[in-house]
């Protein structure tokens, strides 16, 4: 057995890390594009959804406030995706998640000091709260909860949590006896299951008159908007239409990241019939597309801010062995940054 000496006890406790660094935080121009899109490609918690491709598909619609820290020699040590509506920055209301992003070498010290200067630096820009939708943990490729704990500190209101049913993929998860039924009796129906590049017939044809129909709104993306993503990004969207002889009776639109095939969009014609052509299109897509993938997110079934669950999406996502983690959105008071000054010792 390792056994510490009193010396060696002594080193430990008494070593110092050095708190004093200097950041600066200064708001992203467009000749950051490369160093930000560098680092979002090497950050432990980001997606392809932080790259300034995506993220600027709707800067006509929203005021980017987005925010580089660099160290003393100007090395970028950390990001924020971020937009502005009078005194208040969020991150990012275009983005379904967000944060401060930061690299694996960044340790939860630095990450405490990188937060302060941010929030210090909106609190001298009058900007009075901060409102973070925070990474769920599946999309991090690497612990990365240092955001839930600088919430803690900084008194930081949690003013909504939403719940994604997921599936880890390398577990044994399995379907209910009710969806293996239902799924053996789509095999018979001659569905064909088919990956698209054209986004055209699904959004046409499937999900905007089952939106319209059903909730009176529209997808968040127009068939402009995901059509101009796709090419920006091949492999990280993935259109998935399911037919039934030569007509399209359903499909999903799936991004995917590192570790996460997420269901961005699920819709499919509502008869007895073409209702089985989304557990067929499910199954496929869980036990041959994305078998190797870490986890497949089904997504949230909230609805008002989180305080209600549509229980019948939530059943079905479920049957298939999906299980809940959950989604904080949390606002900050600038001024708070200074609850931060005496966590470290």
């Amino acid at each position: 057995m390792f056994r510490f000496s009193s010396r060696s006890k002594i080193s430990i406790f008494t070593s110092k890390i050095d708190y004093l660094k200097k950041f600066s935080v200064r708001l992203y121009t467009k000749d950051d594009y490369h160093k930000w899109n560098e680092f979002v490609a090497n950050a432990k918690n980001a997606t392809f959804l932080f790259h300034r491709d995506f993220m600027e598909y709707h800067q006509d619609r929203l005021q980017d406030f987005s925010l580089l820290v660099l160290d003393e020699k100007d090395n970028l040590k950390a990001i924020l995706p971020a937009n502005r509506v009078d005194d208040v920055v969020f991150s990012h209301q275009g983005l379904t998640y967000g944060g401060l992003v930061i690299n694996r070498k960044t340790k939860l010290s630095d990450f405490i000091i990188l937060f302060q200067e941010v929030l210090k630096f909106l609190n001298e820009n009058e900007i009075k709260n901060f409102e973070v939708k925070v990474l769920p943990s599946i999309y991090a490729d690497f612990p990365s909860d240092e955001l839930e704990y600088v919430a803690f500190l900084c008194n930081a209101d949690l003013i909504r949590r939403d719940t994604l049913s997921t599936i880890d993929l390398a577990s044994n998860f399995k379907y209910s006896h009710g969806r293996k039924q239902e799924i053996a009796k789509a095999k018979t129906l001659g569905f064909e299951v088919k990956e698209e590049n054209s986004f055209d017939a699904f959004w046409n044809e499937i999900l905007i008159p089952n939106l319209n129909e059903k909730h009176q709104a529209k997808p968040v993306h127009s068939l402009a908007e995901i059509t101009f993503l796709k090419e920006k990004f091949p492999k990280n969207i993935r259109q998935f239409n399911v037919y039934l002889g030569d007509k399209i009776v359903a499909g999903t639109t799936i991004f995917e990241s590192e570790t996460v095939a997420h269901s961005q969009y699920i819709s499919g014609k509502a008869n007895a019939e073409t209702n089985l052509s989304l557990d067929f299109l499910h199954h496929h897509l869980l036990t041959d597309v994305f078998q190797n993938k870490k986890y497949f997110d089904f997504g949230i079934s909230n609805e008002n801010q989180g305080q209600n669950i549509n229980s019948g999406l939530l059943f079905w996502k479920e049957s298939f062995g999906a299980r809940t983690i959950t989604q904080s959105f949390y606002r900050f008071e600038t001024k708070n940054y200074e609850k931060l000054n005496s966590v470290l010792l």
